[in-house]
């Protein structure tokens, strides 16, 4: 058993004061030495954050006793590190980007479970949906999903002639860990679609549950693994190079800051090219120094992982003033 685990999840409910309790979580994740993105909303509670086991397990015991996050489903995977390098806990309109007019505390689509998904998902009248960004369905996806060429959810209604002559079908969205799917299936019954379904808790539950089956390729996540295996039981690479057209999965943020590309780049042409995807890339200004992982920190001067503690003193001066 690895040492450290990285926890996904989201939830909907609403915060009243979501600056206060930013402030509060903040300061949880730093007495349990957790790294990672964490965003509060007046919707709710996106994060993913990594630690050690006993750390990871007492975050969610806390945010469970909360009646708030009581329903948080947490996809816990095991790793040998953290996975991130750093802690943010921002405050933001919404938890996950869409500006869609839908309320999944009012309507979404129908919940499946992996094992649901999977008796469902080839029967068929059914469709599946992809609802992430092209750069991730690049290097993993189910077979025969429907794709859309965005960069994020924001873009969907732009996508919906795409799919206008599949309103008879059986519709099921899915996406990382299934926090897109509930703003897009609920989107989608807004557009007249009937039957609308979505994988809960994404990829990477269906991966962790139900053994990954038919997902082809791997799937992208947002800390410094890049992406992480899914399929346990037919697993197939479906990307390639972006510089040399050989098969490869390995994907990698290109090192030039302005560029930032997400691409599969193989191992050799990764040190052949310190990491970029061009050679106008390769020979820029703002390139940053590959290290083989093809991983980098954004910039934080706006914000320091402190801020929580500089809250409290805050709070705790003003109540000795008084």
């Amino acid at each position: 058993m690895k040492p450290y685990r990285v926890l996904l999840y989201y939830i909907y409910t609403p915060i009243d004061n979501p600056e206060q309790y930013r402030d509060e979580h903040h300061r949880l994740c730093l007495d349990l030495n957790l790294l990672g993105r964490v965003i509060v909303a007046p919707e709710g509670l996106n994060g993913t954050v990594s630690g050690l086991t006993d750390d990871c397990q007492c975050y969610m015991d806390t945010l469970k006793t909360d009646a708030r996050f009581a329903g948080i489903d947490f996809k816990v995977e095991e790793h040998d590190t953290h996975a991130f390098k750093k802690l943010h806990v921002r405050l933001k309109e919404e938890i996950v980007n869409s500006d869609l007019p839908v309320d999944p505390l009012k309507r979404t689509g129908i919940h499946l479970e992996p094992e649901e998904f999977k008796k469902l998902k080839d029967q068929d009248d059914v469709v599946l949906i992809d609802m992430r960004s092209n750069y991730e369905h690049t290097v993993g996806k189910f077979k025969g999903a429907i794709t859309f060429d965005m960069e994020n959810l924001r873009e969907l209604p732009e996508h919906m002639p795409e799919i206008a002559h599949l309103k008879d079908k059986k519709i099921i969205t899915y996406c990382t860990g299934g926090i897109k799917c509930e703003k897009a299936s609920a989107y989608l019954l807004e557009q007249g679609f009937e039957n609308v379904y979505q994988l809960h808790g994404g990829i990477i539950k269906y991966g962790l549950e139900a053994g990954g089956e038919d997902f082809d390729g791997k799937c992208y996540v947002f800390d410094n693994r890049l992406t992480v295996d899914i399929n346990k039981v037919n697993p197939k690479v479906i990307s390639t190079c972006y510089r040399c057209g050989t098969p490869s999965d390995r994907m990698v943020n290109c090192a030039s800051a302005g560029c930032n590309n997400h691409i599969p780049l193989c191992e050799a042409c990764g040190w052949q090219y310190e990491g970029t995807c061009t050679d106008e890339c390769l020979h820029a200004a703002d390139k940053r120094v590959y290290d083989g992982t093809g991983y980098y920190q954004k910039p934080t001067s706006h914000y320091t992982p402190f801020l929580g503690y500089v809250s409290r003193k805050r709070s705790e001066a003003a109540e000795v003033s008084r």
